[in-house]
């Protein structure tokens, strides 16, 4: 007898048994030409949420079962629990191009650094500082390091950059430079995998790295949103969040979809996959990478690192502290 699939540690119980039904069958959905993520949330009925859970397929552009060659089309219940199809649009991070913002947006040198504010490699145009956070081995104890917190796209250039590198603050984009804007040193980073075509695509939990900063130009707070007082172990849907970004400022949204499987665009053809996202109703645009997101109590939910039009991709905080090793609340 074959050991039940498990579930995911960021899972909701009352969305457990559905979850190991979703990730038996989301490799042969993601199969499909046009879906692009696989998730669990509520149906849709004429473009209102109801009570009712769903195994949710998420694709770019949502067409008529009619114009769809038979394989394409999603069944309307797997193993007994219902499906519907949503459209997100094209999800995308790494290098995108940044409006131009006017004066008040958070683009300025920051001494300490807060989070919310412009940072980036010096490759790279801006994105977002999360928060200051320390190593989770020196809990309790004395830290002996203090980092920055933010993507590997907006920290380490997507897997390019070297550890030691320089951290702008403000980023390049915004009119920083190495000699005068230069807050603290490439430490870590969690490597993007991309997807090569194998049997068994690669997949990423997390876009994620730290810079080391001195603790003396490294504050915890968060622009507009304070202090952290603790984590969201498990995320569920219809949680009210926020989010203090470089180019977009203070947004509100609600959580969605849950144990998202996604596709998400890197530029020059790559994709990479992650597994147990969260997704957003849309609060967030280019630059707006690496914010932290937090529920309305200011307790950590996750970290932003991709979207669209439509939607808001963030990874849970859970996973970022375990693969970086860091706390960033002691709550």
């Amino acid at each position: 007898m074959s050991e039940p699939m498990p579930v995911p540690p960021a899972v909701p119980s009352e969305f457990e048994d559905m979850a190991r039904t979703q990730m038996s069958v989301q490799d042969q959905l993601l199969s499909i030409q046009s879906v692009v993520g696989v998730a669990l949330g509520r149906k849709l009925v004429s473009g209102q949420e109801t009570n009712d859970r769903a195994i949710v397929v998420l694709v770019e552009d949502k067409l008529a079962e009619a114009v769809l060659p038979a394989t394409d089309v999603v069944p309307h219940a797997i193993g007994g629990i219902p499906t519907d199809v949503q459209a997100i649009g094209k999800l995308r991070a790494g290098p995108q191009p940044l409006a131009t913002v006017e004066a008040i947006a958070l683009v300025k040198r920051t001494r300490p650094v807060l989070g919310g504010v412009s940072v980036g490699h010096p490759a790279i145009t801006a994105g977002t500082v999360a928060t200051g956070c320390y190593d989770a081995s020196a809990f309790p104890g004395s830290p002996g390091r203090f980092y920055l917190l933010s993507n590997n796209h907006v920290l380490a250039d997507t897997n390019k950059a070297a550890v030691g590198d320089a951290i702008l603050q403000p980023g390049r984009y915004d009119g920083g430079t190495a000699e005068a804007d230069t807050i603290g040193r490439l430490s870590r980073f969690v490597p993007i995998q991309f997807l090569d075509g194998s049997a068994t695509p690669p997949v990423n939990e997390v876009d994620a790295a730290l810079a080391e900063v001195d603790l003396s130009d490294l504050d915890r707070r968060i622009h507009w949103v304070g202090n952290l007082r603790g984590v969201v172990a498990t995320p569920a849907v219809d949680l009210l969040v926020s989010k203090c970004g470089r180019t977009t400022g203070f947004t509100t949204g609600r959580i969605v979809n849950i144990n998202a499987t996604v596709d998400v665009n890197y530029g020059d053809g790559r994709v990479a996959r992650f597994v147990g996202q969260l997704i957003t109703t849309p609060m967030s645009a280019p630059g707006d990478s690496g914010s932290l997101v937090a529920d309305l109590h200011g307790h950590a939910v996750g970290l932003l690192f991709a979207g669209s039009t439509r939607a808001t991709v963030v990874n849970p905080i859970e996973a970022v502290q375990r693969l970086l090793g860091v706390k960033v609340a002691d709550g």
